[in-house]
């Protein structure tokens, strides 16, 4: 109850400036996640995010940065850095909640790695909408074959069943972000709504855990003024992705596989599935994709906080 208690205070506060469902933001580009029909998201390939995050990976010069856009509030790492392939995996690389603070209010998700971060051809691989003991177990059993950590954007009404789960990706070094509760398309909720969506998946997280996400995904990638707001009440930073597999729509492995390939730079973070459907063809590339990456030369990392 603390974290909803929290967001609403800081929802009422703001009340009287905005209203749930604004849309039209910068950074509101291609559908995502499940498929909403006529929902633009965050992203493709050389997109770019927040101010101080450089050329896409193709090399694109991509928008300016944002006038007037808010910098970040000093926090501490977490993880670290950023722990990579680690032989062995321990718990030196786990992150550390940092002191309560929240961060500034963004106005566009953050779509690639900075570029201090893409030296040794880093990259950040995500699943979304999980967990599901189905599938999310054997993402972890390949990421952990590979000594691998990644980020994973749990729905609430996911991870209430299965909050084991969650605490295995944390024993194994992996990050959980906040995907909403129900998976909602975000531009059509009541402020009052989309804050219970919000803060209601980051106290299960924080009951299964210890500590609340510091990472938040809006769903199809369509995100909206309240949605960047209620996250930074709650400490979040907004996350989207570079490279989308589009796994959900059950392309096949080898198109998976192929997307990942061809969209393969330093910086670019992958947007990859666990639940929502069938994701036994996001398990099987995952296997045989990751290995590749590896053999190239990339490094799968996870971002630093906070982020630049």
């Amino acid at each position: 109850m603390l974290l909803r208690s929290a967001v609403f205070l800081g929802v009422a506060a703001a009340a009287g400036l905005l209203t749930g469902g604004e849309t039209g933001l910068p950074g509101s580009g291609g559908a995502a996640g499940r498929g909403a029909p006529g929902v633009t998201g965050a992203g493709g390939p050389g997109a770019l995010g927040e101010a101080g995050f450089g050329p896409g990976p193709g090399g694109g010069a991509g928008p300016g940065p944002l006038a007037g856009a808010p910098g970040v509030a000093a926090r501490p790492q977490s993880p670290r850095g950023a722990s990579y392939r680690l032989q062995p995996m321990t718990s030196e690389g786990t992150p550390e909640r940092p002191p309560a603070a929240k961060p500034a209010v963004r106005t566009r998700p953050i779509l690639e790695l900075p570029d201090e971060a893409r030296t040794g051809g880093a990259m950040t691989l995500t699943f979304d909408d999980g967990p599901d003991p189905r599938y999310t177990p054997g993402i972890l059993d390949t990421l952990a074959r590979y000594g691998v950590r990644a980020m994973f954007f749990v729905c609430g009404e996911m991870a209430t069943d299965n909050r084991d789960l969650l605490r295995r990706m944390v024993a194994e070094g992996h990050v959980i972000g906040n995907h909403t509760w129900t998976h909602p398309l975000i531009p059509k909720l009541s402020r009052p709504a989309l804050a219970d969506e919000i803060g209601r998946t980051s106290e299960v997280v924080q009951q299964a855990i210890g500590e609340a996400p510091m990472w938040f995904r809006a769903p199809y990638g369509a995100w909206n003024r309240a949605a960047f707001e209620i996250g930074s009440e709650l400490g979040m930073e907004p996350l989207a992705w570079t490279v989308d597999t589009l796994d959900w729509k059950e392309p096949g492995t080898a198109t998976i596989v192929s997307r990942v390939l061809k969209g393969a730079a330093p910086g670019v973070i992958v947007l990859n599935h666990d639940a929502g459907g069938n994701r036994s063809q996001s398990v099987q590339a995952l296997a045989s994709y990751l290995p590749q990456l590896l053999g190239r030369g990339y490094r799968m990392t996870l971002p630093t906080w906070p982020p630049r």
